[in-house]
């Protein structure tokens, strides 16, 4: 397919522009070589810099890259020596401000072939959307640290060294650690077939972070102030059905199944299929949406036509319906599918079921709700209150001796 190449001025700076016909393959290289897309121009663009030349010839190497005159868009002129060529005009410009995602091509061009074979196994795993996302974002800052240095080249010794690093001197979260120890894991054992010796490289031990629950009648309260109908309803849905965000969004009209009274959850975390509650009343509230909103396909359709309403929307919808309630402001949206399964072990649902409800692997995860349950808790006398209890006793009943 053929690209067309040219210098652009967007946003108060040169850059350069390359621009062809739709397509998943070519926009996919696009986003790992870190290129914008403007709805305004239909195309592409990077820094204005001497090294974006070479990112662009060899990502789309066997392509036929078009370099079109600087003085104007229209006149067509294909160069011998393309490369070179614009390289000259990009050195006359290095004055001209650079967009900081030059950042992104401090990766060497040996190492972002790295990346992209990174990127193809696990498209080729199966692996899910926001894996891939990690996976490749973990790894590519990974491969700015190596500069010139091949990643193939790493010894399980330089690897500790550089986890080290991000221990002592970046200071990186256990998290953080954890995800990229995962993504240099998946290259060095799936994509590079080397033995599993991540064994040897002890990983940092997790805090063990409780679920932030919102009570019963702060959830209400934050359902039941909504005048907007479908923000209420997304709501509703997920607190009713111990709900993701994600799995909101994605809620098909043929999901809902009235008569069995479940909700059919497609291809959830882990690309399980599992059905939740339907709620009665949410039964009720959504016929009411549907006949006022009609929509086609999506339960909860977003501004364009045919598509869900966004994650970040949904999200944000959260914080609006809750922001004034006096809730600590590190709650989210995931805290209504907490407090979805905390209410129903205070209501003394068997903690299997939530384990089934939730969609959960391991029944570890589902027990960190007994830890916040006000059920179980409550039937818990602190020692001072017995003692003062038991104190207070006593000295009644020495009164009543007298």
């Amino acid at each position: 397919m053929q690209i067309t190449v040219r210098k652009i001025f967007h946003r108060n700076q040169f850059r350069i522009g390359f621009f062809f016909k739709q397509d998943q393959e070519l926009n996919r290289i696009a986003l790992v070589i870190g290129a914008r897309y403007s709805r305004t121009l239909k195309g592409w663009h990077l820094p204005y810099a001497p090294d974006t030349l070479q990112v662009l010839c060899e990502a789309y190497a066997g392509h036929e890259l078009e370099f079109l005159k600087e003085e104007t868009d229209t006149v067509e002129l294909q160069y011998t020596r393309p490369l070179e060529t614009l390289k000259e005009q990009v050195g006359r410009h290095r004055t001209q401000p650079v967009s900081p995602r030059t950042a992104d091509l401090e990766i060497s061009a040996g190492n972002r072939a790295e990346l992209l074979r990174l990127e193809q196994q696990l498209q080729l795993k199966g692996y899910s959307a926001s894996t891939q996302r990690t996976y490749k974002s973990e790894f590519a800052i990974f491969l700015k640290q190596l500069k010139r240095l091949p990643a193939a080249d790493m010894t399980v010794e330089r690897i500790r060294n550089y986890l080290q690093y991000c221990h002592t001197e970046l200071k990186l979260t256990e998290a953080t650690i954890h995800s990229r120890m995962n993504a240099l894991k998946f290259y060095y054992e799936q994509v590079l077939g080397r033995d599993k010796f991540f064994w040897e490289i002890p990983r940092p031990k997790k805090p063990l972070q409780l679920p932030r629950v919102i009570s019963e009648e702060k959830v209400l309260a934050g359902l039941f102030r909504m005048a907007n109908v479908k923000h209420r309803m997304i709501l509703l849905t997920a607190y009713s059905a111990g709900l993701r965000v994600s799995e909101v969004v994605n809620l098909k009209i043929t999901d809902i199944d009235a008569d069995r009274m479940q909700i059919f959850i497609e291809r959830a975390k882990g690309k399980k299929d599992r059905m939740a509650t339907l709620a009665l009343f949410t039964l009720q509230a959504l016929r009411e949406y549907l006949a006022a909103y009609k929509p086609r396909y999506w339960l909860f359709e977003g501004q364009h036509p045919g598509e869900p309403i966004g994650v970040r929307a949904a999200q944000s919808v959260f914080k609006q319906a809750y922001k004034d309630l006096g809730l600590p402001p590190s709650l989210s949206f995931h805290s209504l599918r907490h407090s979805y399964a905390t209410h129903l072990l205070e209501n003394g649902t068997d903690i299997r079921y939530i384990q089934s409800l939730l969609g959960h692997n391991d029944i570890k995860t589902t027990l960190r709700y007994t830890h916040v349950s006000k059920q179980a808790m409550s039937r818990i006398e602190s020692p001072l209150d017995r003692i003062l209890r038991n104190q207070a006793q006593n000295k009644l009943g020495n009164g009543d001796e007298k």
